[in-house]
């Protein structure tokens, strides 16, 4: 293993829940050492990372994401490897991390240099820069794993009945590249939003319409409605997910893997007993490597690189904790890239 000095490093830093009376104390960027960073046979030189909802919970103090503190948020980063252990893994390799505690239990991508786990590491699909896999980062892995979670399901374009596959929180960063990826794939895509300023955009990134949120918020008005999807990708949970059931066709597939519309879920067993719609969560926290590796390439290969690009709102660490308040409140369209060191 070759030997990194200590240094000084930035870092976007949760505050503790409670502090100064204060439950939603927020984050702030701070400095920690090297010699601050966790166990791990490899230490990276973070490039860029990314601003997901989780990171927003976290560095707001709207959520308990972090489990001890101080915690360096941020659960993706892209760089470049300065420090091995591994032999799987090489000094100067360009990799991807996400996931697997990082801004949680482990110290995360908002830092200049992130020590890992060779196993958690992915290398940089090929045909991607460092930008651009933050550009797809937990988000578009999550929104690649909710497709893939539909294929499985037996949902093809051509199996669609004509009915279009509905997502939710569709100007958010899974729903982006949800709607991007579906559209590209030749399904129909219906882009659920709350904000009718976004419906260009949507248009944009191939969906055939933009229906209200206000349509599905009050949750469903019976057990069964209109067979009005072929399946859904659901990134708000609560009673959207609740209506999307009750609307999906016989057979459908809803993939949910979101809960910023709440936790619960009103519904009955009606969808699942009577139209035999299945109902797959989708987690990418403990995905297993070689699924990554899948959806990874798949990714690189899917997903269109202008559309992708033009999702991408740039920014730095200056900027994390005041965008972090955004993504939160719904005020941010797209994917937050955070350039760490470029």
């Amino acid at each position: 293993m070759t030997g990194v000095a200590t240094e000084q490093i930035r870092a976007v830093l949760a505050a503790e829940p409670g502090a100064d009376g204060d439950p939603g104390v927020p984050g702030r960027l701070g400095e920690i050492t090297t010699a601050d960073l966790p166990d791990g046979d490899v230490t990276v030189r973070v490039r860029y990372s990314s601003l997901n909802y989780k990171d927003g919970l976290a560095v707001t103090g709207r959520g308990r994401i972090a489990r001890r503190f101080p915690m360096v948020c941020g659960v993706d980063l892209a760089g470049t490897v300065i420090e091995t252990g591994s032999d799987r893994v090489r000094v100067g390799d360009d990799v991807v991390v996400t996931g697997f505690g990082l801004g949680e239990d482990r110290f995360g991508g908002f830092a200049d240099v992130a020590r890992v786990r060779s196993e958690w590491v992915v290398p940089l699909p090929s045909g991607l820069d460092h930008r651009l896999a933050m550009a797809i980062g937990t988000a578009g892995l999550t929104a690649m794993l909710c497709v893939m979670a539909l294929e499985h399901g037996g949902l093809r374009p051509s199996s669609a009945g004509g009915r279009p596959i509905v997502v939710t929180g569709a100007a958010g960063g899974v729903g982006s590249v949800a709607v991007a990826l579906l559209a590209r794939l030749g399904y129909d895509v219906a882009a659920v939003s709350g904000r009718p300023e976004q419906e260009p955009y949507l248009k944009h990134l191939g969906a055939r319409e933009v229906v209200a949120r206000s349509e599905l918020a009050g949750g469903p008005k019976r057990p069964l409605e209109h067979q009005r999807w072929a399946g859904g990708i659901d990134a708000v949970g609560g009673r959207v997910l609740a209506a999307v059931l009750s609307q999906t066709a016989y057979g459908g597939v809803v993939a949910a893997t979101g809960l910023a519309g709440g936790a619960d879920l009103p519904t009955t067993v009606h969808p699942f007993i009577l139209r035999a719609v299945t109902l797959s969560g989708v987690e990418s926290v403990r995905l297993p490597v070689d699924k990554r590796r899948v959806a990874w390439a798949r990714l690189a290969d899917e997903l269109d690189r202008d559309l992708l690009a033009e999702m991408i709102v740039d920014a730095d660490l200056t900027e994390v904790v005041r965008l972090a308040a955004e993504i939160v409140d719904g005020r941010v369209r797209g994917r937050v890239v955070v350039a760490v060191d470029p």
